[in-house]
Formats: C-alpha cells, sequence, structure tokens
C-alpha cells in the first residue's frame, strides 16, 4: 500500500467481487452489506467531494443489491452494442 491512498476502496471492491460469485442468497447479502459498509469507510477518508460522492452513492447500490433491490433505471440512452460486424482497430 502507498501513501496517501485509500485502503478501503481495494477492501469495498474485493467484497463486490465476493458478491458477484457469492453462491447462494445468505453469502451474496452478506458480501453486498461488507461492501457498502467499505465504501461508507472510504467515503469518510476521502478529501475530495466528487469521490466522497461516488463512494456514497456505491454504498447506496450495495445496500440495494443486498436487499434484491433493482438498479434504478437512468434517463440516459442506452449505448448501442457491438454488432458481430463491427470491427475495433487498434
Amino acid at each position: 500500500m502507498s501513501f496517501g491512498r485509500n485502503p478501503h476502496v481495494a477492501k469495498a471492491e474485493l467484497a463486490e467481487q465476493k458478491a458477484l460469485i457469492a453462491g447462494d442468497d445468505t453469502a451474496r447479502a452478506v458480501a453486498w452489506r461488507d461492501a457498502a459498509r467499505a465504501w461508507d469507510r472510504a467515503a469518510e477518508r476521502e478529501m475530495s467531494d466528487k469521490r466522497r460522492e461516488e463512494y456514497t452513492q456505491r454504498a447506496e447500490a450495495a445496500r440495494r443489491s443486498a436487499d434484491g433491490e433493482p438498479e434504478p433505471v437512468e434517463d440516459e440512452p442506452a449505448k448501442p452494442a457491438l454488432t458481430p460486424t463491427a470491427r475495433i482497430m487498434n
């Protein structure tokens, strides 16, 4: 870990990964709640208002996932998916 880095961000991301691969609903809910707790702690330690707001939103989203609620739908248009004929140039 380097100086100036928020260690709770990595912990929250790890908890989210655990929630995504959890085998049953109970383990998934516990992992999402752990992620929400870690995002809250990351927000408390953050100096930047922009990042603090992002971490708070991610904590709320993790709590909604733990409760089994669907994600709120935003009014932004969906990005078009790549078709099989589309080519990506590197």
